[in-house]
């Protein structure tokens, strides 16, 4: 694939992604209501986070408030916040991440 036709795809995909995201359907609804499969919507939703950095943001422990809560909390690109306690097993965390990414 040329390089523009593969960043004309890239696009195409990062905007039916977001999208998606943005419709509140479940992928299958979305795939189909768009006509085209749900692998190829997870190919390139794999593909493109692939390529995407990691972020992280630091914490200022010493923050007023803080020691209310001694876990984790993670601040998502919706603006969602994601607290995690002390001591969840990792099972569960795997699952949450799983429903908030399919959203």
């Amino acid at each position: 694939m040329r390089a523009t036709a593969r960043v004309a795809s890239e696009k195409k995909w990062q905007e039916l992604i977001r999208q998606q995201q943005q419709s509140k359907l479940s992928v299958s609804a979305f795939c189909r209501q768009h006509g085209f499969t749900d692998q190829a919507f997870y190919y390139w939703r794999k593909r493109l986070l692939a390529d995407e950095p990691v972020r992280f943001a630091l914490v200022d422990a010493s923050a007023k408030g803080a020691d209310r809560f001694a876990g984790l909390e993670l601040i998502l690109v919706s603006g969602d916040r994601l607290r995690i306690a002390p001591g969840t097993d990792a099972a569960t965390l795997r699952v949450v991440l799983h429903v908030l990414r399919e959203r």
